[in-house]
C-alpha cells in the first residue's frame, strides 16, 4: 500500500470515529460516555479508536475540532450577495432553534463539555480556537461591511463578541430551562439593537 492510500485510509477511519462519537454522544451524553460505547458506534475494534486516541478527553478534543470544521463551512455563505446578506445568515445559524430531538441531545453533550473546559486543558484549547475562528469570520463580515459604506464605522471585534455571548447564552438558555422561544427572541433582539444600528441610512 502506497503512502497516500495509508493517509487516505486513516483519513477515513478518523471519519468514521468521528460520526460514531457523534452517534455515541448523543445517545449517552458526555458523563456516561465511555470508549466502549464509541467502539459499540464504530464498524472497527475499540483497538482501532485507541490506535488514533490514547484517552476519551483526547478523542473528545479532536471532535470538538471536526464539529468546527464543519459549522464553519455552514457560516461562509460566500454566494450571498454582501456583507449584509451574509451577517444575516451567519445569525440565523447562530441562534436557531434546537428542535430536533438529536440536535438537543448533541448540543446539550457540548454544553456538558464545555462545562469541563476549566478543569480540562484539551477541551478548554479546542474551545477557545474553536471560539477565535468564528470570531474572526465574523469580524471578517463586518470589516468588509465597513469599507462598502453598508455598515457604519463601528468597532467589529466587539460586535462579534457581544454576537456570540447572546448565542452562547441563548442556548445554554434554551437547553436549560422550559422557554423555548428564546432563540427566536435573541434573533429579534440582536436585529432591533445591534443589526439596525450597524445599518448605514441611505443618502449617508
Amino acid at each position: 500500500m502506497s503512502g497516500a492510500e495509508r493517509t487516505e485510509r486513516a483519513s477515513d477511519t478518523r471519519a468514521a470515529i468521528m460520526d460514531a462519537t457523534y452517534r455515541a454522544l448523543c445517545e449517552h451524553g458526555y458523563a456516561d460516555l465511555t470508549m466502549q460505547a464509541i467502539a459499540a458506534e464504530f464498524e472497527k475494534s475499540k483497538a482501532a479508536i485507541h490506535y488514533h486516541y490514547d484517552t476519551k478527553d483526547e478523542l473528545l478534543a479532536a471532535f470538538l475540532e471536526y464539529l468546527l470544521d464543519r459549522f464553519v463551512d455552514r457560516l461562509r455563505f460566500e454566494d450571498e450577495p454582501g456583507p449584509e446578506a451574509r451577517l444575516e445568515a451567519i445569525l440565523d445559524v447562530l441562534l436557531f432553534d434546537i428542535d430536533a430531538d438529536a440536535d438537543r441531545e448533541l448540543h446539550t453533550a457540548l454544553l456538558e463539555i464545555r462545562a469541563q473546559a476549566p478543569h480540562r486543558a484539551p477541551f478548554r484549547e479546542q474551545l477557545t480556537e474553536n471560539h477565535a475562528l468564528i470570531e474572526d469570520l465574523l469580524v471578517d463580515v463586518l470589516e468588509e461591511g465597513i469599507e462598502e459604506g453598508v455598515f457604519e464605522n463601528h468597532e467589529p471585534r466587539e460586535t462579534a463578541r457581544l454576537v456570540l455571548a447572546t448565542m452562547l447564552g441563548g442556548r445554554v438558555y434554551d437547553l436549560t430551562l422550559e422557554d423555548r422561544d428564546v432563540a427566536a427572541d435573541l434573533r429579534e433582539a440582536l436585529e432591533r439593537t445591534v443589526i439596525e444600528e450597524l445599518r448605514r441610512s441611505e443618502g449617508e
